[in-house]
């Protein structure tokens, strides 16, 4: 018995040794994961990858692509969080996951160590620094700043290269926190500067107004999904997927569901919102929520509306003879129950009555969500008839006329003669919902952001 129990041992010992001596765990094969029937991703926490919504549901545009790809390959896919990318690396080369997603930069040092999918989405590396601090605008300037990154990132790469030709430049490197919370340092003034790719500021400059990307640090940059080098079987089923992904439109609905109202920014405007917050809509709060209830719409969704309409001002008055909290027109108003556009209550309930008919107005089994609302949103604008001429000539173009990202892209040709003249409503300023459902959507992200 103990003979026996000393040669397991020693197979234990010589199995342990093996595995160190090849620097990773085995990479489990594209069979291995079918038979197993869940893909393990191994991902990060933060509004740009992963992250659980207000009502308990994991997003996140990582999520919903690697989601897409395991439903591809005909398997459950489980997201592995992970608390820095060091430590994705980490389990990466253990095996203890198939790749990682996580906004993860190509790089030709990594390259050298990992196999990266097509890329699916380009970024720039951008100094960030707070408006009323530093403004550097050159490496040069960056000299004597006191500046934090995130450790192994494609940011301590570049600066690494970097210091090669300014060899006074430092900065510090961390693993412990992650970079929306350097953001946070950087608006908190705790630190100068920090390095992030440019869809990481345009989210996060909504909530820290006071932050400005001075200079870009990098050329434009492409982000991939990453394997052990030895998964290429698995590296040509994600390339083969992406490419029909692509093709069918679905990539370009997620990055229009998570950035495409990110076109923008108006720092003045964004700060006016955020006080306004904690001054003007706790008096208004439980008058969306009622609404929202009532007609089966996010109160965060009514607010961000309200917002847009009138600055949550309930005397608010348009040249064109709009008025109330909700922006009323008086046959509107009359249509929809409401006898005072003047009182805050009535307001909320009419505007979100309308929003709610403007959405039964279209065919729910051709109209997903969020496309929906952002259809509805736009018809409350400008009228349904209107976006009525905007999807005839979307078919037109071969376009289609159930996303909203393809509406927005016909809907300001309706203010040109040579088209609106050959549509059956006629002009129309199709700028404007185009502005207007992406500054909801806007101000939605940031309450949403605020209250879950």
């Amino acid at each position: 018995m103990v003979d026996r129990l000393i040669a397991a041992l020693f197979f234990i010992l010589l199995f342990t040794i093996g595995g160190c001596d090849s620097g990773t765990t085995a990479a489990r094969s594209l069979k291995d994961i079918k038979d197993s029937g869940t893909l393990i991703v191994l991902s990060e926490n933060a509004p740009t990858i992963w992250y659980i919504d207000r009502v308990g549901n994991p997003t996140g545009p990582e999520y919903d692509m690697m989601t897409s790809f395991a439903e591809h390959l005909g398997v459950e896919v489980e997201f592995v969080i992970e608390d820095s990318l060091k430590d994705i690396f980490e389990e990466l080369d253990k095996g203890n996951g198939d790749l990682a997603a996580a906004t993860i930069t190509i790089t030709s040092e990594r390259q050298k160590k990992y196999t990266f999918s097509k890329p699916y989405q380009d970024v720039t590396q951008q100094v960030v620094c707070r408006r009323d601090n530093v403004q550097p605008e050159s490496v040069a300037e960056l000299i004597g700043l006191d500046i934090k990154v995130i450790a192994k990132s494609s940011y301590s790469e570049l600066l690494t290269a970097l210091k090669k030709g300014y060899p006074e430049l430092h900065w510090e490197e961390t693993s412990d926190v992650t970079i929306v919370q350097l953001l946070e340092d950087v608006w908190e003034q705790k630190i100068d500067c920090t390095v992030a790719d440019s869809n990481v500021v345009d989210i996060n400059h909504r909530y820290y107004p006071e932050l400005i990307a001075p200079f870009n640090l990098s050329r434009e940059q492409q982000l991939g999904w990453v394997m052990n080098e030895v998964q290429i079987d698995l590296k040509k089923e994600i390339d083969l997927w992406l490419t029909n992904y692509k093709k069918n439109g679905n990539h370009a609905r997620v990055m229009e569901k998570y950035y495409g109202f990110f076109e923008a920014f108006d720092y003045v405007d964004i700060r006016k919102f955020l006080k306004r917050i904690d001054s003007r809509l706790p008096k208004y709060r439980k008058y969306f929520e009622m609404a929202g209830e009532k007609y089966g719409l996010p109160f965060t969704l009514l607010a961000a509306q309200a917002y847009q309409e009138s600055h949550w001002n309930p005397r608010a008055k348009s040249p064109t003879g709009v008025r109330g909290i909700m922006m009323l027109t008086i046959n509107t108003a009359h249509a929809m129950g409401v006898e005072d556009r003047l009182n805050p209550e009535q307001s909320i309930m009419g505007g979100a009555r309308y929003l709610a008919k403007m959405k039964k107005r279209f065919d729910k089994d051709l109209v997903h969500e969020p496309d929906l609302t952002w259809l509805a949103l736009a018809a409350y604008n400008i009228g349904r008839g209107h976006i009525h001429d905007a999807q005839t000539l979307a078919r037109q173009q071969g376009k289609n006329p159930f996303l909203w990202s393809d509406i927005r892209e016909v809907l300001p040709l309706l203010s040109r003669k040579s088209v609106y003249k050959k549509l059956k409503y006629g002009y129309a300023r199709g700028s404007e919902p185009v502005h207007y459902v992406q500054r909801i959507r806007e101000y939605q992200h940031i309450l949403k952001n605020e209250f879950q």
